[in-house]
């Protein structure tokens, strides 16, 4: 099948194969956009902001996503705190299978509080998100890696 365009005054003839090939192409770059998580900062903590712009997570809520690598044998504590959601952190692997997850942290409040122990050198994801539909707004994530005394 043929599309016939109209480009001034001339028509422009596009197999519709190459058009569908071209819309995938293009499909495929937007894709890429969508997914790209934030790089951890040297410092290991983050000032920021969950919004609607973010990863949905199907609950109706959203999700933020910071790189982090990691060796194997270290120790982790990943501190979540906001003021204005129920925060969740989550440590996922490279196969995006989670390693360790927590909603509310020792102190009572709604905030959160992960330790873990790497069993494999990597590139891991720290997720932030709201607990269910509830939540966005500013939160403070602060990765702190043990050191045994």
């Amino acid at each position: 099948m043929t599309r016939f365009f109209a480009c001034s005054s001339r028509f422009v003839f596009i197999p519709l194969s190459l058009l569908v090939v071209g819309l995938s192409v293009v499909g495929a770059k937007a894709q890429n956009k969508l997914y790209s998580p934030i790089t951890l900062p040297p410092n290991n903590q983050v000032s920021d902001t969950l919004s609607e712009k973010d990863i949905p997570t199907g609950q109706g809520g959203f999700a933020r996503d910071y790189i982090v690598t990691l060796t194997e044998g270290e120790q982790l504590a990943v501190d979540l705190s906001s003021d204005s959601f129920d925060a969740i952190v989550s440590l996922l692997a490279e196969d995006g299978s989670t390693v360790a997850e927590n909603d509310d942290g020792p102190d009572g409040t709604t905030n959160s509080l992960l330790f873990s122990r790497i069993t494999k050198a990597g590139t891991y994801i720290i997720r932030v998100r709201a607990f269910g539909e509830t939540g966005i707004g500013a939160f403070t994530l602060k990765v702190t890696r043990l050191r045994p005394i």
